[in-house]
């Protein structure tokens, strides 16, 4: 299944900056590949295309991996932002009782202690009534004090951990910039190669692929890996609708709806509109959520795919799933064979399978339009939308 186009962008490879490989030298040419510019054959220029959709969909997955770290971080940030601002009042409220109970102190009439006190009295039972006031008051200075230590002490811990998460938000924050610029950079190769394309070299560069995902899927098939009918939970019937509902729109890198897709962004808002959180990337969903044999999957469940998870479709049952592709494509239905499979996970493990089932009627065209997105404006610098 190896040689297939991506459908792009998932999820979250968390290591910012690391450099991309350089592109693989181009496999031999096929029998029947037309010449293309450069000299190169069709064949191998589907494995260049190959190639250059790989590196935007890693450069993808690092800005999604830090888009979530930073969302994860502002909230951090806000947190102990507040927390410090409720310290400081009360250490300020603290400080005032301190300094009433040292004027108290300073103003005193006698410096006598209770005990000294108690012994030179006339009265020995007022003289112990007077000297219970006085342990009162003694008790509750110890508290003022106590309370004043700890909360200075609170609040030097609290600022210094709100100046690390505030250097670590800045610190993510031109990563992601980095990130967000690295992705650009490869759209932007993708174009060059398809714009020295002619409109009939694109032709067979899609056609030559359709090829190969067709056998894929039939030896996908012919394995007894999709034998399975199974029903769905009441919430994947729910996540299955969802995805459903957004065929037709396009792919956007980095975007989780309501207008526009990545994979991962597609597969986990199926599943937070079904009442389940679901970690935001492909390669998150594939680390966490309960793995499944291909013959067990139900309406759903998650395929996941290429060997370092890095891209993510919902299954629809009969062999077929719903997925955002890659920029340039739409939502649409593909073989779960579009890409080379990884293996699937379900987010509801727990979920009973409904006795009574009805597959969503899929709307004139769902299947319609290639995966590859031959020839479309990528609009790399369009504003994507933020993660969670």
């Amino acid at each position: 299944m190896s040689g297939m186009l991506l459908c792009l962008v998932c999820t979250a490879a968390l290591a910012a900056g690391t450099v991309l490989a350089p592109l693989p030298a181009a496999a031999a040419p096929e029998p029947g590949g037309a010449a293309a510019s450069g000299g190169r054959s069709v064949p191998e220029l589907l494995t260049d295309l190959q190639t250059l959709y790989r590196e935007a969909e890693k450069a993808t997955e690092r800005f999604n991996a830090t888009e979530e770290a930073l969302t994860k971080q502002r909230a951090e940030t806000e947190r102990l932002e507040k927390a410090l601002a409720r310290t400081r009042l009360s250490l300020h409220d603290s400080r005032g009782a301190a300094g009433r109970l040292a004027r108290q102190q300073y103003q005193s009439l006698s410096g006598l202690s209770p005990y000294v006190r108690l012994l030179l009295a006339r009265d020995p039972q007022r003289a112990l009534e007077q000297g219970h006031v006085i342990g009162q008051l003694a008790r509750e200075r110890a508290q003022t004090v106590g309370r004043l230590t700890g909360d200075a002490r609170q609040a030097g811990e609290l600022a210094r951990r709100a100046r690390k998460a505030l250097d670590e938000r800045i610190a993510l924050t031109e990563r992601r910039k980095k990130e967000r610029d690295q992705v650009v950079e490869r759209l932007r190769d993708v174009e060059e190669l398809l714009a020295s394309l002619t409109a009939e070299q694109l032709a067979e560069l899609a056609e030559l692929e359709r090829g190969r995902v067709d056998e894929a899927q039939r030896e996908l098939v012919a394995s007894g890996a999709l034998s399975g009918a199974n029903a769905p939970s009441a919430a994947g019937e729910r996540a299955v609708r969802y995805a459903v509902e957004q065929l037709g729109k396009p792919y956007q890198w980095g975007a989780e709806g309501p207008a526009t897709y990545d994979c991962s962004g597609l597969t986990s808002e199926a599943w937070r509109a079904a009442g389940a959180e679901v970690p935001r990337t492909s390669q998150e969903q594939w680390a966490r959520l309960e793995r499944i044999e291909l013959v067990d999957l139900r309406p759903g469940d998650l395929v996941v795919y290429f060997h370092d998870a890095t891209h993510v479709a919902l299954y629809l049952g009969d062999g077929m799933v719903v997925q955002a592709p890659r920029p340039g494509a739409r939502v649409k239905v593909s073989p779960v064979a579009a890409n080379p499979v990884l293996g699937a996970v379900r987010p509801d493990p727990g979920g009973e399978p409904l006795e009574h089932y009805v597959p969503p009627e899929l709307p004139e065209g769902a299947t319609d339009g290639s995966d590859e997105g031959y020839g479309v404006s990528y609009a790399p610098d369009a504003p994507v939308t933020s993660a969670r």
